[in-house]
Order: C-alpha cells, then structure tokens, then sequence
C-alpha cells in the first residue's frame, strides 16, 4: 500500500511539474487582441490540474500562471500590453502590490474554483468527457470573471483604463474587451480539457 501511494505521489508530482513548463511554453503563444488584452490559453493546464489533484493541484498551477502573469508585466516570461502599460504609467512598489494581488491571487481562485467544479461534476452521472469540458470551461469563465473585475476594481481609475474606456459604462468596456478573447478562451478550454480528462481517466490519474 505504501509502495502504491509512493507511486501515485511521484506520478502526480511529475505531472505537476509537466504542465507547470507547459505554462512557461504557454505565455509566449498569446494572440494580441485590442485594448491591450490578448487570448491565452493558460488555464487549461490549471483546469487539468484542478482534475487530476484536487484543489491543491488547482492552487499550484493557478499560482504559478499568475506569477508568469505578473512576471510579464515587466517583460519576463512574455510580455502583456495591457500590464506594462499600467506599471509604466504607474512604476511605484505600492502599485505593483495591486498589480499582483490582480495577476496572482485572481489566478489561484481560478485553480480552486476550476477543482471545486470537478468535484460538483464527479456527484454526477456525466461522462468524463462532460466533466472535463465543463471544468475547463469555468476554468477560463472564473479567468476572464476574476482578471477583469479586479482590473475595474483595482485600476479602473488609471489614465490608461480611462483612455480605454473612452467615456463608457464599465459594462460596455467590459463587453467590448472581452467579448472575442472570452469566447474563443472558454471553447478551446472547455474541449482540450474534455479531452485531456478522458485520456488521464483511461490512463488511472483521475
């Protein structure tokens, strides 16, 4: 039995470190998209590790997407438009705090929040493929959710989120910035995981 859990432990352990570089590979495949946001495919490795290890695993992956998030920035890991323009208009400590609390703490959320989903999906009768495509989907739905709310919340009255929103209501910046990225992000996230899901099953990792 020892020897078993041992096993199960390093196997996961493996897997963790996998799709942790898949998310390093991850932050340089982002297609530019208006208004300084891009499409991203990040937290399809995070909605796997939602599956596969629980809310642990979840919380992991989530963070470390959001240390590349944050890390980008100031051009490491890749570069986000939208991040290096604010901490270039706004360098101070005080504003990088806010900067990561926006990139890291919203992306562990998304990790616990993808694997509290899972979980509900497993009470149920679905097919794993169903159970991965509805994990996947939240995982990118809590992304976008979480990521934009807290840039209205946090830095909403910066010059740069003003020019940007050009005099509109916060629900029409939202819907006109989000509108493509969220779309296509929750579609490839909810059927790469599907997938991913169904082969991790046949394989005993799940």
């Amino acid at each position: 039995m020892s020897t078993s859990k041992n096993r199960t432990k390093v196997t996961r352990m493996t897997l963790l470190a996998m799709l942790a570089a898949v998310l390093v590979v991850l932050a340089y495949v982002n297609i530019p998209m208006p208004m300084g946001l891009s499409i991203t495919f990040n937290m399809i490795p995070v909605a796997i590790a939602a599956i596969t290890m629980g809310v642990p695993g979840g919380a992991i992956l989530g963070g470390a997407f959001g240390l590349i998030s944050f890390l980008q920035c100031y051009g490491i890991c890749g570069v986000s438009g939208m991040g290096v323009a604010l901490v270039t208009a706004n360098p101070g400590f005080g504003f990088a705090c806010l900067m990561f609390v926006q990139r890291f703490v919203s992306r562990v959320m998304v990790g616990v929040l993808a694997a509290l989903v899972f979980r509900g999906m497993e009470k149920t009768r679905a097919p794993m493929y169903v159970k991965g495509l509805v994990t996947g989907f939240s995982a990118a739905f809590f992304n976008t959710l979480l990521f934009m709310s807290l840039l209205v919340i946090l830095f909403g009255q910066t010059e740069f989120i003003q020019n940007q929103m050009a005099g509109r209501s916060v629900a029409a910046y939202l819907l006109a910035s989000i509108g493509v990225n969220a779309v296509v992000e929750m579609i490839v996230a909810a059927v790469v995981t599907g997938a991913a899901g169904v082969a991790l099953k046949k394989a005993r990792m799940i």
